[in-house]
């Protein structure tokens, strides 16, 4: 597979369906100014989504109307035909989502509004006192947007919609943390006391008073969450085969067999299992994975002490990645280059990925949310998960689309996601890591290895509990179970139990997010093989990259089109 084309190539004329596309993210943002600053578009910083019913409402209607004019268009060229594919399956999705009253009933460990109203001062800068004045600002906007959400779940549980009562009890008690004496909110404020130049009186004083209306505003949500929404919420954790299908599509953008891929995925596990096994003899001779993962964990090579450490290893780990990928495997642009590793300013152990802004004046960040109270960390498990978020992973992948503004148009560039592309190809840069040798030492390896465990057990996890699949004979079999679910878990990770509890109430609060990186990565890879054996000897696997990553975020299924037939 060959290619000259230039990593830079002139711009291409904007075409009908590029104004549909462009139109479109316009009135996404206006409508959704959350959206607006994690995308890096300014203007609306100061606002926040109106998550009432008239504001999903609102969004609705954008996307009909999306929808109908993408019908009607012509495709001048194979980027355009890409766009209306894509668009036409993320919309339509969006639609059937909708529809089915998913949006209005959000209420999860990890993505409802919850969550996105108060992640999004992470990404607001903090250099200027016009930068404290927007958030300040926004600060006082809480209250209204928290309201709006408690509109949305009344009317969602009288129709009989109610997430289930485990992930209710959890998003209140995050709602009193970040509410309380020292959370988030009161932590943000003092940041502002220590900033240089710190901002005026003025801007101090409401900040003072955006934040006491914050911490209000989510004490009263904790507080309708366990006294009017609690009492309605069903026991049982399973969302139930139907509903199931329909979020799977919507975070593949695909539909898969679902039997067959659970049956897969518990071979995969299987797999990775004995290739653990394997590793942990290189790293003490005759070891099994629990002996050797101990002595990894005390081993001084791998240990790290205090935040700061933790972040400047981060650090060091992406940008010896980009030095050594760049030119050789990957073309990386000078913007996408630039990575900051972030100590999060919340505490629940995840690490993630921020994208860059529209113009590159915000680097795309890694940060990692170190629970309170710990202050050692070991290296060998997040080696993996530095390339999975930085470079080749999540930064590569979404820093050269939002760089790709001479071709492709501002949807595709910034607001089109969809996790099985996105994390599937996170994966993939793992596994290619490894294969390119970046993970020969062999703590490093079986770091990777646990972290594909992981990945494989959701699989399972996952599809099973929610579709009422059998449970493997490894926890009884017969049906699933929260208790089993923990035990199959806990069987397939080290990870610390706090962080792997979180994980767990995550599956179970966000159906068919958590299979998506495996699934993904099957498809990527599928993909490679497929086009290495369509082209023989002239395969370029730099050129591969390079071409699907083009593409930006689509479908699966528009990926799979675009890289064969387009």
């Amino acid at each position: 597979m060959t290619s000259t084309r230039p990593v830079a190539p002139s711009p291409r004329p904007a075409t009908p369906v590029d104004e549909i596309a462009e139109q479109y993210v316009g009135r996404i943002v206006a409508l959704s100014p959350i959206q607006a600053t994690t995308l890096g578009l300014a203007g609306l910083d100061t606002d926040l989504d109106d998550l009432s019913p008239d504001g999903l409402a609102a969004l609705s209607d954008a996307r009909k109307a999306t929808l109908t004019r993408l019908a009607a268009a012509a495709p001048r060229d194979d980027t355009d035909r890409v766009t209306v594919a894509a668009m036409t399956e993320r919309l339509g999705l969006d639609e059937e989502i909708d529809e089915a009253g998913l949006n209005a009933m959000a209420c999860n460990v990890i993505d409802s509004p919850a969550q996105t109203v108060r992640e999004v001062f992470d990404v607001m800068p903090t250099k200027t006192a016009e930068d404290w004045w927007r958030i300040a600002r926004r600060l006082a906007a809480i209250p209204e947007a928290l309201r709006g959400w408690k509109v949305s779940l009344t009317e969602a549980a009288g129709r009989g919609l109610v997430s289930a009562s485990r992930q209710v009890s959890a998003v209140a008690e995050q709602a009193t943390d970040f509410a309380s004496p020292d959370g988030f909110f009161v932590a943000l404020g003092r940041r502002a006391d220590a900033a240089d130049p710190p901002p005026g009186q003025a801007v101090r004083e409401e900040l003072t008073t955006g934040v006491e209306q914050a911490r209000t505003a989510y004490r009263e949500v904790a507080e309708f969450l366990r006294r009017d929404l609690l009492p309605r919420a069903p026991e049982a954790d399973g969302c139930g085969r139907q509903r199931y299908d329909l979020l799977s599509r919507g975070f593949l953008g695909s539909r898969v067999d679902l039997a067959e891929t659970y049956a897969w995925g518990q071979a995969e596990l299987a797999r990775i299992t004995e290739e653990m096994r394997v590793v942990a003899g290189s790293v003490r001779n005759g070891a099994g994975v629990a002996e050797a993962t101990a002595a990894l964990d005390h081993d001084p090579r791998y240990q790290l002490r205090g935040t700061d450490a933790l972040r400047d290893w981060m650090q060091t780990e992406a940008d010896r990645a980009v030095d050594l990928l760049a030119g050789r495997h990957f073309d990386i642009p000078d913007p996408v280059r630039r990575i900051e590793a972030c100590i999060a300013p919340t505490h629940s152990g995840g690490i993630y990925y921020t994208r860059p802004s529209e113009d590159f004046s915000r680097p795309g960040r890694m940060w990692w949310a170190v629970p309170r109270g710990v202050t050692e960390f070991t290296t060998w498990r997040e080696l993996t998960t530095v390339y999975h978020e930085g470079v080749p992973g999540h930064h590569l992948q979404i820093g050269q689309t939002a760089y790709r503004a001479e071709a492709l148009n501002l949807w595709r560039r910034t607001m089109s996601w969809t996790s099985g592309h996105g994390e599937g190809w996170a994966l993939y840069a793992e596994r290619l890591m490894d294969d390119l040798g970046f993970l020969d030492d062999p703590g490093n390896r079986l770091g990777m290895l646990e972290a594909q465990s992981l990945r494989a057990a959701r699989v399972v996890l996952d599809i099973g509990l929610h579709c009422g699949f059998p449970a493997p004979e490894q926890v009884g079999a017969g049906a699933w179970t929260y208790d089993k679910a923990w035990t199959f878990l806990t069987a397939h990770s080290s990870m610390g139990r706090d962080m792997l509890r979180f994980e767990l109430h995550r599956y179970l609060g966000w159906p068919g997010q958590a299979p998506s990186y495996k699934i993904g990565e099957r498809v990527w890879l599928q993909l490679r093989d497929e086009a290495r054996a369509r082209h023989g000897r002239d395969f370029d696997l730099r050129a591969f990259h390079r071409d699907a990553l083009d593409l930006g975020s689509v479908g699966l299924d528009t990926l799979r089109t675009a890289l064969t037939a387009w």
